[in-house]
This record gives structure tokens, sequence and C-alpha cells, in this order.
């Protein structure tokens, strides 16, 4: 994990969201800036490509949905987003790297951090050889109880 991707639960200026493609080894081109400041500007937080492209399009940031994905997919393999799937399509972009696990609330499509180190995994299979386990991700999927 890159270490410049630590620091992205504080909100950012333009000059320092440029800094921060650049550190990433991305080129801080303007619809890659735009969405940036449109991600880490608003501290930690779970975004879908969907939701973040209607942000863009009432910010007039002249962006379409595809570029959108790309510009997520790009920074998530920068280390600077962090992927959490929580259904079959369904992808959430979380600006918190740190290692975390997840609630899904069903109901809500609202994906909310796990607090502190509450969650543990025993027993994970061993590796196939020449492999490693990267990351373990959970997701506990929440619905709200009926009155």
């Amino acid at each position: 994990m890159a270490d410049h991707a630590m620091d992205l639960h504080t909100p950012h200026s333009r000059h320092s969201v440029r800094d921060m493609l650049r550190d990433a080894g991305l080129r801080p081109t303007r619809q890659r800036l735009a969405l940036a400041e449109l991600l880490f500007s608003k501290g930690n937080r779970h975004i879908s490509a969907e939701l973040l492209h209607e942000e863009a399009v009432l910010a007039r940031v002249p962006v379409s949905l595809a570029t959108v994905y790309n510009t997520l997919h790009q920074f998530t393999e920068a280390g600077m987003l962090r992927e959490v799937a929580v259904e079959g399509t369904k992808t959430y972009f979380d600006t918190n790297v740190g290692d975390h696990h997840h609630f899904f609330i069903e109901g809500e499509n609202r994906v909310v951090d796990i607090p502190g180190p509450s969650v543990s995994v025993e027993g994970l299979p061993i590796a196939p050889e020449g492999m490693e386990i990267v990351r373990v991700d959970v997701v506990v999927r929440l619905r709200r109880k009926d009155a």
C-alpha cells in the first residue's frame, strides 16, 4: 500500500490533490483532478461510480460515466481507493484504504466501516503455490428489523 494513501481521511486542497495524483504515479488531468476533489474533499466515504457521476454532473464537471469508472479503477490500482464489492455487480469505492471491514445495509444500499478490530478471521486456507494472501475483506450484511 502506498504511503501517500494513508492521509486520505482529511479534506484536500486542489494543490494537495494534484500532489497526491503525482505521488500515485498518475498524471493530474483536469478530469482526474475534479473527480479526486469530489472524492477526497469530504473525508472518508464509500461511493459508487454512479453516485460520483451524479456529483460530478451537479458540480458541472464534464465527464462520462465510463470515465468515472475508469478513473475509479485507476485510483484503486494506484492505492488511493479500496474497492468494496457488496453484490455481484454492485461495487463501492472506499477512500479509507487502511485495513478494515464493512457493514452493507440492505434496502439503503449503504456501506459503513466496522469500527476497530472487532472482526477476526481464523482458519484461512493455505494459498496455492506461488501465491500469497494479500487481504481478507469481510462484508457483514444488515437489514432493519421490522418494527
